[in-house]
């Protein structure tokens, strides 16, 4: 779970500000990886996939890092061997992920690599339409970086719960669901995201550049992954139960089928890779079974996490995409009338009520990118929207998000100023009125 965006430590904005740990080196070949037998002897998944993503030869997983790169080619083996169809770049389980970002412009390059594959449904008129089942596999490497909360602590990050469990559920349901592929009446594609922890990275690329048939508006759902590893007293939280006007009836009784106490939570918006599925308008739901005192700590162990309980969750995933599959209609998208928590671009000055899009510009742009804009805030009054690039605000040149935030510090509510966007290849100029910035402890 990607803490930076959205952790109370970093909740002013110059918290954005801080560059994160250095992602990695790009790739001058393919690394020598552990085999999984050599560190998991062929235990079964989910407890096999925990053991390998979560082991010190890993060394945390790094986005673009050798660690990372063995883990994304365990993940494609392991689709391979549950039948899943390469649903990548060239036909194969690969999409590349540029790791640089506007919360980390001075990285030095390299790339990530999402893991994909798909399972057909079993009706030709649903063949178009996709449930995405997600979880990120990136961590913290040897936690050089803010994100660590064992700052001065230089030790590998396992990330055993954040999120090698996600991960593990993820094949699980992509098991369970193989072997019943003919209930499937639309298609199921699984992702593992890599550099969810740079800034969903991998989840906002992608959104922006999906391969053939996986666009946004052909997306039924996004159920995501992240740190399922924590069972407690069969306690669940479910995260964006408001995203769809259906959620709430589905979540109820699948809880209820797999006797977990579920916690419903509406927001849609939060620290992890749905995230970027639901300012893109995709109905969302994130699985979360709690923080504990090892979260982004070398401490974060395979031998901590509740196996049998993140089977139960990835059990319960499964049945919500059956459920998902099986409709008639469509799920009801319902666009959030709050911002997300700090994923609002703000200062304690003046408030535009949008939703960066983290991985930055287009290549050898400059400026603002937005993942989506707050319903009914000024951002949308003035007619900005999602893909839009700011390059220009109150007379000022914006190149970065560092040039957005020194703007809206000097800008008070209330204040009308011009904002500059480039839409489509055409500039534009639309008048907006600042709104007011909360302050969030």
């Amino acid at each position: 779970m990607h803490r930076a965006l959205f952790g109370p430590a970093l909740s002013t904005v110059l918290a954005l500000l801080i560059p994160l740990g250095v992602p990695g080196r790009a790739h001058a070949q393919k690394p020598a990886c552990p085999g999984p037998a050599a560190l998991t002897g062929d235990m079964p998944l989910p407890l096999s996939a925990v053991r390998y993503l979560a082991d010190d030869a890993l060394e945390g997983r790094l986005a673009g890092s050798a660690g990372e790169r063995c883990a994304g080619d365990y993940i494609a083996a392991e689709f391979e061997r549950l039948g899943l169809r390469p649903s990548g770049e060239g036909a194969t389980y690969f999409q590349s992920v540029p790791l640089a970002s506007i919360l980390n412009p001075h990285a030095p390059g390299g790339t990530g690599r999402n893991v994909m594959g798909a399972i057909e449904g079993a009706d030709p008129v649903r063949a178009g339409e996709w449930v995405v089942i997600g979880a990120h596999y990136d961590h913290l490497g040897d936690g050089g970086g803010p994100n660590s909360l064992a700052p001065g602590t230089r030790a590998i990050h396992n990330g055993a719960d954040d999120n090698a469990s996600g991960v593990a559920a993820l094949l699980e349901i992509a098991r369970t669901l193989a072997a019943r592929r003919d209930e499937l009446r639309g298609a199921v594609v699984f992702a593992a995201f890599a550099g969810e922890e740079l800034g969903l990275l991998g989840s906002s690329r992608l959104v922006k550049s999906p391969p053939t048939g996986l666009e946004p508006a052909r997306l039924a759902a996004m159920l995501n992954l992240d740190m399922v590893g924590r069972l407690r007293d069969e306690r669940l939280t479910v995260f964006g139960v408001d995203t769809a006007a259906e959620w709430g009836e589905l979540v109820s009784s699948a809880c209820a089928r797999a006797r977990l106490e579920c916690k419903q939570n509406g927001d849609g918006y939060g620290p992890s890779d749905h995230t970027a599925f639901y300012a893109a308008d995709v109905p969302v739901l994130h699985f979360f079974t709690g923080v504990h005192d090892q979260y982004h700590r070398p401490s974060d162990d395979a031998p901590l996490l509740n196996a049998t309980g993140g089977a139960r969750v990835a059990a319960l995933v499964a049945d919500l995409a059956l459920q998902v599959s099986h409709r008639d209609e469509r799920l009801a998208v319902v666009r959030a009338a709050a911002p997300p928590p700090s994923g609002d671009v703000r200062s304690f000055g003046a408030s535009l009520g949008t939703i960066p899009d983290y991985s930055g510009p287009p290549e050898g742009k400059t400026g603002m990118p937005l993942a989506g804009v707050r319903p009914d805030g000024p951002a949308a009054r003035a007619g900005l929207r999602r893909g839009d690039l700011i390059v220009g605000l109150a007379g000022r040149e914006i190149r970065s998000i560092e040039d957005l935030m020194f703007v809206l510090r000097q800008s008070h509510p209330g204040e009308a100023a011009m904002v500059v966007v480039e839409r489509d290849g055409e500039r534009l100029e639309l008048p907006i009125v600042f709104g007011e910035a909360t302050r969030r402890n």
